[in-house]
């Protein structure tokens, strides 16, 4: 079984280093590393060129792209893999067995597409904050809210291709809709330890466009629940109470 690491980055030269030494520390020796640069500025170029140097499994490409969905489109179209996962250039694997417990489970539940696990965040030294086990499975908590961790996610490239990738006109949550149209087709198999570090800093495009990717994931949830009055107004509601108290609140301590 051969692995597919993309990982996407603009102007990351601040944690790029250590990404992409987690990746290469992994016992699995069948894995490959995609870094696709958005057009970096920075360091981030010199950081890459520099490893692959010594890392004949990483490969660099750069240029100009149309968001995070075509970039991460990209990865999957230059991708060898028989799995393909998407670790960010800020986060990284808390472990050199990552890809090895990942690779067992497959191989334990051979009509699996796809694989998930538990996350640690850390700070932005890298220090840990928390973990969490995966959650629990069930397509309708999916359409409640994302219960998947990106990071922590492995899909056969197969399963991928069949899903269709990334939807290129998402900005937030294009994985969010993309483990939809996965779990429509089956439920992924779950490793209960966490497989990926997620770094929480101010840059983050999670931290920094809360309120817009919240939007767009109740949107993506609607387009999800087509031909389901019933549960798209019960998602209205939700919505309506968790979204607009929250902007009241954020006005208030504005004002």
């Amino acid at each position: 079984m051969k692995f597919s690491i993309v990982t996407i980055c603009l102007n990351a030269e601040r944690y790029l280093q250590q990404q992409l030494d987690s990746v290469a520390a992994q016992r699995w020796d069948d894995l490959e590393q995609i870094v696709v640069d958005g057009g970096s500025s920075d360091g981030t170029l010199a950081i890459v060129e520099a490893a692959a140097r010594n890392n004949p499994r990483l490969r660099l490409v750069s240029g100009p792209d149309r968001g995070i969905s075509d970039a991460m489109n990209k990865g999957i179209a230059l991708a060898t893999g028989d799995v393909i996962a998407f670790l960010h250039a800020d986060d990284l694997y808390p472990d050199p067995d990552v890809l090895t417990r990942v690779a067992r489970a497959f191989r334990d539940h051979p009509g699996a597409e796809w694989v998930t696990g538990g996350i640690s965040y850390i700070d932005q030294e890298g220090r840990p904050l928390r973990s969490y086990r995966p959650r629990r499975w069930s397509y309708r908590r999916l359409l409640r809210g994302n219960i998947i961790f990106h990071p922590s996610t492995f899909v056969a490239r197969e399963a991928l291709a069949a899903a269709g990738g990334f939807d290129t006109a998402l900005r937030y949550v294009m994985d969010y809709d993309l483990w939809l149209r996965l779990g429509r087709r089956g439920a992924p198999c779950r490793i209960d330890t966490p497989l990926a570090c997620f770094r929480l800093h101010p840059q983050s495009t999670s931290v920094r466009n809360a309120d817009a990717a919240f939007r767009e994931e109740f949107q993506v949830r609607l387009n999800h629940l087509q031909g389901k009055p019933v549960q798209r107004l019960l998602h209205g509601i939700y919505y309506a109470l968790k979204f607009f108290p929250n902007r009241l609140s954020v006005a208030g301590r504005n004002g």
